[in-house]
């Protein structure tokens, strides 16, 4: 059994839970304040009789309890409590996304970085039988995702990309290709290709002969080229990325690199454009080969749970009401 949160998103407002508690605490402290100047605080404790300290608390913590629940309701929670095996038809893509510093700059919006993963995420809705895989890369590569049909962590494991996935800086191209070729189903013979997303600078070894090596192999191998022939500099923590002589750096497109390591690679070079990225017409082009046969296992028939939590959330809203501020005006079994 699985258990998973769709909009995981509204899983940020749970960091409001202690909070809640806190500030009314500062607030119990300030209002004793207060009453310490007014007068004597026991003389004032005789004068409001009805008054109770430990129902306030009561009530905060019955709130901040109802309040988690409403959050995780939100968040809509589902269990996936059924496990199958089905035959799916389709290719295996492997993406490979560049996240060198250099994919920060602005020609895009927001960024080149945030505009291809957004285009990825807007493929991957697309996408029915085939079989999709990730690798990020900069100065070295590895899967972040490896080739599955759960479309779902294809979504959640793109939201978690950044510039720093990589610790190490630069632009490995042709290590990156070997990766994802690596990173294929053993099963798989026909129906492979590998998209390799970059502004294409500076690499450090040799894309072309990997894209050489990955179609000898049977595997086509696309580029999709981020960035302007002009350039761009890099903002980096508020300011713009120097070089050791102080000077701005400017990252340009390197599109003969990409065309030559595309050709190579039996495949074609798209430039991505703001509104259209380019993985629309390629993964056109790629649905064209021989699908192929796969077994999957995957879960099915997710059941939502969120109107349990719900159901408990106005429960203790409802109960954090009655509860009051109030003592009890006699007490219960009292001598008469």
């Amino acid at each position: 059994m699985i258990y998973l949160f769709s909009q995981y998103q509204y899983l940020w407002l749970l960091l409001l839970v202690p909070l809640f508690p806190v500030a009314y605490g500062v607030t119990r402290r300030l209002r004793l304040h207060r009453i310490r100047k007014f007068g004597d605080e026991q003389l004032v404790r005789e004068l409001m009789p009805s008054w109770s300290g430990s129902k306030g608390w009561i009530r905060v913590i019955l709130f901040s309890l109802a309040f988690l629940f409403f959050v995780l309701g939100l968040a809509r929670p589902q269990i996936g409590a059924k496990l199958s095996e089905r035959k799916t038809k389709g290719a295996e893509v492997m993406i490979v996304l560049d996240v060198s510093n250099s994919m920060l700059a602005e020609d895009y919006s927001p960024n080149r970085l945030d505009r291809a993963k957004l285009a990825i995420s807007r493929i991957v809705d697309k996408l029915q039988q085939d079989r999709i895989g990730l690798i990020v890369f900069a100065g070295t590569s590895f899967v972040q995702l490896p080739i599955t049909t759960d479309y779902v962590s294809a979504k959640m494991f793109m939201n978690s990309i950044s510039t720093e996935s990589v610790p190490v800086q630069g632009t490995a191209i042709g290590e990156a290709i070997l990766t994802a070729v690596k990173g294929f189903s053993a099963e798989s013979e026909k129906s492979r290709a590998i998209i390799v997303i970059t502004d294409g600078e500076n690499h450090e070894d040799d894309p072309v002969e990997a894209a050489r090596t990955a179609a000898g192999m049977g595997i086509r191998v696309y580029t999709i080229g981020v960035g302007s022939a002009e350039g761009q500099p890099i903002p980096m923590g508020g300011e713009l990325l120097r070089d050791r002589n102080g000077e701005i750096v400017v990252t340009r497109l390197d599109e003969d690199a990409l065309k030559e390591i595309a050709h190579a690679g039996g495949g074609a070079y798209v430039h991505a454009g703001n509104e259209e990225f380019g993985l629309n017409p390629v993964i056109d082009d790629i649905r064209k080969m021989e699908a192929e046969e796969f077994n999957s296992v995957v879960f099915e028939e997710y059941d939502e749970q969120y109107m349990y939590f719900f159901g408990i959330a106005l429960a203790l809203f409802v109960l954090e009401m009655l509860v009051g501020s109030r003592r009890p005006k006699r007490k219960l079994f009292e001598e008469r």
